[in-house]
């Protein structure tokens, strides 16, 4: 592997596969990240991926840090091929506007377009997720048209909904959890992006998938949320 390792404390290090975020740069991210997984190098507790990076945590007890750095240097990374069409395309639900959605109004109004214009153009697309962050599973994704692109709230909310979906700047995302956040919500969710199961969580999205979203009624909404 000819990446950079660059000691990260004690227990890990960064693998420094770019320094743009791109489609690219995704791609090796992800094939490090299934190469290392595959590996199941004892002693490494876990991979973290960003936009061009890849964080090994790991116990130093069991893996001292020059055993990991030459497991590392050594390491062939099976590379991914390009994105095909046949890749499997996530679809998660939204239902847009109103109390799910309280910004999109002024997403619209912001670009000169009409809410439903904005609906259409937000599911229209397929998106990409860089990596997941900032909360368990909150996946931050690309590739949306900049037509719709929107500045963040210039003050954040206190609280906001788990399964909300918004807009900051060109990326749009999905909050997990409950939490703080300053993004413009265009819509919800009913599908849960997190839940405690297992030792690290289960999450709904990781790095490297497509994502469709797809509208639903509020009677639709209800319906799932239900059944979940």
């Amino acid at each position: 592997m000819d990446y950079p390792i660059l000691p990260c404390g004690d227990c890990a290090v960064t693998i420094q596969i770019g320094s743009e975020i791109s489609e690219e740069t995704n791609r090796k991210v992800v094939a490090v990240l299934q190469t290392l997984a595959g590996e199941a190098i004892p002693g490494i507790r876990e991979l973290v991926p960003s936009y061009s990076a890849v964080c090994v945590h790991y116990d130093p007890a069991v893996l001292p840090y020059d055993a990991l750095e030459n497991r590392m240097k050594h390491l062939e990374i099976k590379e991914l091929k390009s994105q095909s069409a046949s890749q499997d395309i996530v679809e998660i639900p939204v239902c847009y506007g109103g109390d799910f959605g309280p910004d999109l109004d002024f997403v619209a109004e912001h670009n000169g377009l009409t809410p439903q214009e904005v609906v259409a153009i937000h599911s229209g697309n397929t998106y990409l997720v860089y990596m997941l962050g900032f909360l368990p599973g909150f996946a931050y994704m690309g590739g949306m048209d900049d037509r719709i692109a929107t500045p963040r709230l210039t003050s954040p909310r206190a609280k906001i909904p788990a399964g909300s979906v918004g807009i900051a700047g060109g990326q749009t995302g999905i909050y997990p959890l409950a939490s703080p956040g300053g993004w413009q919500l265009i819509g919800r969710t009913p599908v849960r992006m997190f839940s405690m199961e297992g030792e690290t969580g289960a999450f709904a999205l990781s790095a490297g998938d497509r994502v469709r979203f797809v509208p639903i009624t509020e009677e639709q909404y209800r319906e799932m949320e239900g059944a979940l």
